[in-house]
């Protein structure tokens, strides 16, 4: 027992000597792999395109984390809706982890960009260029002859503009893509600290792609470690099962002819194509292991072997624990019903808030350290400054301040026109000025409405101070 459970004391990837072992995973082949093809060039169309798209003039997603502006699906967040992020990144959080309970860890195998782009994009360039297990075994054990230098310096190449491209279109969800563009226009001599930043990402992407690899998954990724704790004996993965591969006399290679059920051993027939084809290099035979990105690469290659000599297919498939064992069907867990409640409950604030939320924010503040002023016919002045943030990219002009609460003035400092340019912001100074009579004490709030062309917009609130009374 010892020896079958020492593959859980180190990683797959390190030999007994602590050095880095090279995984040269088969190319895949099958049903399930051609749909990984559809859903991750899917996703790769989606990547590179959502910093070029635009909704009513706002990118599609930007995350400009210096300048504080997100875009989540063409809507706007601006600093005073980080209440509004973080609840849609909670969202997320427990959407990933309802689905992890139920599916395992799905979500590294099709979805996550790192797989999609180390095993569809940068591992297919490789397998064009070296041929497959085999030839890049054989390659890699070469001595640096003139095919060896010329392999390895064409994909090389090729993986420095790729990496190059996915940087640029990376620094596009950090600045945006208009000015993206206009640096390109311009030029890098022009925008150094930008070109450099942009370097030192494809260094990165080149880093990771061309050496660090499945090593991302295992080492850096904090979601594999989250497995031994969000998955159970029901939830659904990527399994081996034990109990018809193994049967009593375990695996056996295969003989033609030969009554394997008869003789007690399982349907395994100990090929290593499952160990082969796994872009993590683990044995999926020996149960869910933190390496396991849920790829299902294992699943078509069984099955083709399975195919071959004449065995029935699911040998390893999706399934639960439970399913192999006691043939128990999936079926909805207290814990995931839990999930799918507070993500119901967190789904609908997020909806509500949105539609809630204002495309015009104002912010009416007294000015700090001054006290009221008392004028002629027994009008009290209080002075303000006050800031209008326009969340789109539409132009409102002719902006006024009302009072809604009162009757009274407002005058601001400057008699120029107030114009809020689209995504921007405008501050200034004003005056409210009161008649004393409607005060009701020393301390009163004020509703303002702010108006563009006459049309309400937005409003706000604010204490405006007058004489104290002594009744």
């Amino acid at each position: 027992m010892e020896k079958q459970e020492n593959f859980r004391d180190s990683i797959n990837t390190i030999d007994d000597e602590g050095k880095r072992k090279w995984v040269f995973p088969k190319k895949p082949s099958g049903k399930l792999y051609k749909y990984r093809k559809y859903v991750s060039y899917g996703l790769l169309v989606f990547f590179l395109a959502s910093p070029f798209l635009k909704i009513d003039g706002n990118q599609f997603l930007l995350f400009n984390v210096l300048e504080r502006k997100f875009n989540i699906f063409g809507f706007p967040f601006w600093p005073q809706d980080f209440y509004l992020f973080v609840l849609s990144m909670i969202i997320g959080v427990v959407f990933l982890t309802l689905f992890t309970v139920a599916f395992g860890r799905i979500f590294c195998g099709w979805i996550c960009p790192q797989t999609i782009f180390m095993e569809m994009v940068f591992r297919r360039i490789e397998y064009a260029i070296e041929g497959d297990r085999g030839k890049q075994i054989r390659l890699a054990k070469m001595p640096w002859n003139g095919e060896k230098i010329r392999k390895r310096l064409l994909k090389w190449t090729v993986f420095f503009i790729i990496s190059f491209i996915i940087a640029n279109v990376f620094l596009a969800y950090l600045i945006g893509s208009d000015r993206l563009l206009l640096y390109i226009i311009e030029g890098p001599l022009n925008h150094m600290s930008t070109f450099i930043g942009l370097l030192i990402f494809t260094g990165v992407f080149y880093f990771v792609f061309v050496w660090f690899r499945e090593q991302v998954c295992i080492i850096a990724c904090p979601y594999g470690r989250l497995q031994g704790v969000l998955l159970d004996t029901k939830s659904i993965v990527v399994a081996y099962d034990h109990k018809r591969g193994e049967r009593e006399e375990g695996r056996k290679k295969f003989r033609k002819n030969e009554d394997r059920k008869a003789l007690g051993y399982g349907d395994c027939i100990d090929c290593f194509q499952c160990v082969h084809v796994c872009p993590t290099g683990i044995d999926i035979r020996n149960g869910t292991q933190l390496e396991c990105v849920n790829c299902t690469a294992c699943i078509d290659e069984c099955d083709s072997i399975m195919e071959s000599v004449n065995l029935p297919k699911g040998l390893i498939r999706y399934a639960s624990e439970e399913n192999i064992v006691a043939k128990k069907q999936f079926e909805l867990t207290a814990r995931m019903k839990g999930y799918i409640v507070v993500l119901t409950i967190l789904t609908g604030l997020l909806i509500g808030m949105l539609f809630l939320r204002s495309d015009v924010e104002a912010v009416v503040l007294r000015l700090p350290g001054q006290l009221y002023e008392l004028k002629e016919d027994n009008i009290v002045s209080n002075v303000y400054t006050f800031k209008l943030i326009n969340k789109t990219n539409r132009e409102y002009d002719n902006i006024e301040l009302k009072l809604l609460s009162h009757s009274g003035e407002i005058r601001f400092v400057t008699q120029n026109e107030v114009v809020v340019p689209p995504q921007g912001l405008v501050e200034g100074t004003l005056f409210i000025e009161l008649h004393n009579a409607a005060l009701d004490g020393h301390k009163n709030k004020v509703e303002i409405g702010i108006y563009s062309n006459e049309i309400l917009i937005e409003t706000t609130s604010t204490n405006f101070l007058g004489p104290r009374s002594f009744n």
